[in-house]
C-alpha cells in the first residue's frame, strides 16, 4: 500500500489555493468591484452634465435625412465632396422639419465650399468638421435641433 505520506522519495506539491487563500482572493475581489461600482458612476456628473443627458434621452426625438450635399472644395478647386447628414430634433419644437432643414443644407454648402482638404483630413480634421456642422445646425435653428449628424462624408 503506497501512500505519499509514507513514501519517503516522494516531493510534496501544492496544487492550488487552499480554502482559506482562495476565501481572501474572492473576498478582496468582492469589496474592489464594490468600491469601485459605488464610486464609478457617482463621481461622474458632478456639474450636472450626466443629468442633462438622462433628461434628454427620456425627451422624445426624431431623425431627419438632409438631401446629400455635393460640391467642390475651397482648396484644391478640383477636389468635390458629398456630404449627406441628419438632424436630431424633437418635434414638439420643431414641427415643420423641412425648412429647418434646407436652411442647415445652404449652411453646409456654404461651409464646404471655403474648406479646404488639409481641414478634413485625419481623425481630428472629422471631428472639427463634426463641430462646426453640429454648432452650425443649433445655431440656425435657435436651438431646436440637438444634433447634426454626418452620415456619410465622401471626398474625391
Amino acid at each position: 500500500m503506497s501512500n505519499a505520506a509514507t513514501a519517503p522519495n516522494t516531493p510534496i506539491v501544492r496544487s492550488g489555493l487552499s480554502l482559506r487563500e482562495l476565501l481572501i482572493v474572492v473576498l478582496l475581489g468582492g469589496c474592489a468591484g464594490a468600491v469601485f461600482g459605488a464610486i464609478g458612476p457617482t463621481a461622474k456628473g458632478t456639474d450636472g452634465t450626466e443629468a442633462a443627458a438622462a433628461t434628454q434621452a427620456k425627451e422624445p426625438s426624431t431623425i431627419y435625412d438632409l438631401p446629400a450635399i455635393v460640391t467642390n472644395l475651397g482648396s484644391p478647386q478640383e477636389t468635390w465632396i458629398r456630404l449627406e447628414g441628419s438632424i436630431i430634433f424633437d418635434p414638439r419644437t420643431l414641427p415643420h422639419p423641412e425648412a429647418a432643414a434646407a436652411e442647415i443644407g445652404e449652411d453646409i454648402l456654404a461651409y464646404l465650399r471655403t474648406a479646404t482638404l488639409k481641414q478634413l483630413e485625419g481623425p481630428l480634421g472629422l471631428q472639427s468638421i463634426r463641430q462646426d456642422l453640429n454648432e452650425r445646425a443649433v445655431t440656425r435653428t435657435g436651438g431646436k435641433v440637438r444634433e447634426f449628424v454626418i452620415r456619410t462624408l465622401v471626398v474625391q
